[in-house]
């Protein structure tokens, strides 16, 4: 089973809340705070459709750009220095940068689960 749920783009959680027997989720990175629920996946579903196409429509209203999700940058925090440190020598010595190497180990982690 999976835990997310995707529409023009966008991608949302799928929870449950067993105490209230309802499936409920949230739209995932973005800042603008976008829910949704149901009683069952189908309007799970349909509810997320609804209310993506309710940002969408807001923001066209309002002349606002909607919020895009993963939009390729990010800010990558190590545990530990030693790793980061690591990685920028693997870099060096084999003419990368330091991004590349990270873009290039998680497409190769990725290719794997996928």
């Amino acid at each position: 089973m999976k835990n997310t749920i995707e529409y023009k783009g966008y991608i949302g959680s799928v929870e449950f809340s067993e105490a209230d027997g309802v499936f409920f989720g949230s739209v995932q990175g973005i800042r603008s705070l976008l829910s949704y629920e149901g009683t069952n996946a189908k309007e799970l579903v349909a509810d997320f459709h609804d209310v993506i196409d309710e940002y969408l429509n807001d923001c066209e209203r309002e002349g606002k750009i909607p919020e895009q999700a993963y939009k390729g940058s990010l800010n990558v925090r190590f545990k530990r220095a030693d790793t980061h440190r690591r990685a920028a020598i693997y870099a060096i010595a084999h003419n990368q940068s330091l991004n590349s190497f990270i873009e290039e180990a998680v497409e190769e982690k990725l290719a794997r689960v996928e």
